[in-house]
């Protein structure tokens, strides 16, 4: 979902290199060196305004965590909740999740986030879903063997699809929550979006799958 253009966004980005990553092609197979230490790296593709990988920053500072989204706007939102928390294990990047081959090397990702995905659910816009057998292999090149693929969404269609799709390229699903907020022992380490908030405050069921390759 687009969101309206944030006045100064562009400077704020520009004004905070330590956290926002310019030309992130430069740390392919370097990004150990960016964080300055070798933790795990977690990728969440579509971050949105930040909430979750903040909220797993701040959770767990013995992971590097990378948000990426195509807005400006959104991510300038994530940088204030960054900048808040001060938050040493965060950097954020600008860039489009469908080239992510393109900033990281292979089995350099331990774990790759999709929360609340646009569902694109007309046929013809298939090959758009972060799902789609194209995504799942660019996924899989830069991950490390068996890495896994968390994925939350309140869109039963777009849930139904990312589990058959997973299936056929060959992942294993591990664990599937056809409600997951009824799963109380779930509750206590799930770190919840903006989107989630919403919808499950408006009693919306929301899904959510651990895969593996």
């Amino acid at each position: 979902m687009r969101v309206r253009n944030r006045k100064g966004a562009p400077e704020m980005m520009a004004a905070n290199t330590q956290y926002v990553v310019e030309n992130p092609e430069r740390f392919k197979g370097k990004w150990a060196e960016k964080f300055g230490n070798h933790h795990p790296i977690h990728i969440e593709v579509g971050s949105g305004k930040g909430a979750f990988i903040t909220g797993m920053a701040e959770r767990h500072p013995e992971i590097n965590y990378i948000a990426i989204d195509m807005q400006l706007t959104v991510l300038s939102y994530a940088l204030d909740k960054v900048l808040e928390l001060n938050l040493p294990n965060v950097q954020l990047l600008h860039v489009d999740g469908s080239s992510l081959t393109n900033y990281f090397a292979a089995g350099e990702v331990d774990l790759v986030y999709l929360n609340f995905s646009d569902p694109w659910p007309k046929t013809r816009h298939e090959k758009r879903r972060l799902t789609y057998k194209d995504f799942l292999k660019t996924y899989e090149t830069i991950l490390v063997p068996h890495g896994q693929v968390h994925f939350k969404t309140d869109n039963r269609g777009l849930f139904e699809y990312s589990l058959a799709s997973m299936s056929q390229y060959g992942m294993t699903l591990q664990q599937v929550w056809l409600d997951l907020h009824a799963d109380t022992t779930f509750a206590e380490k799930n770190v919840m979006t903006e989107y989630e908030a919403k919808f499950s405050s408006k009693g919306q069921v929301i899904y959510r799958v651990e895969a593996q390759f």
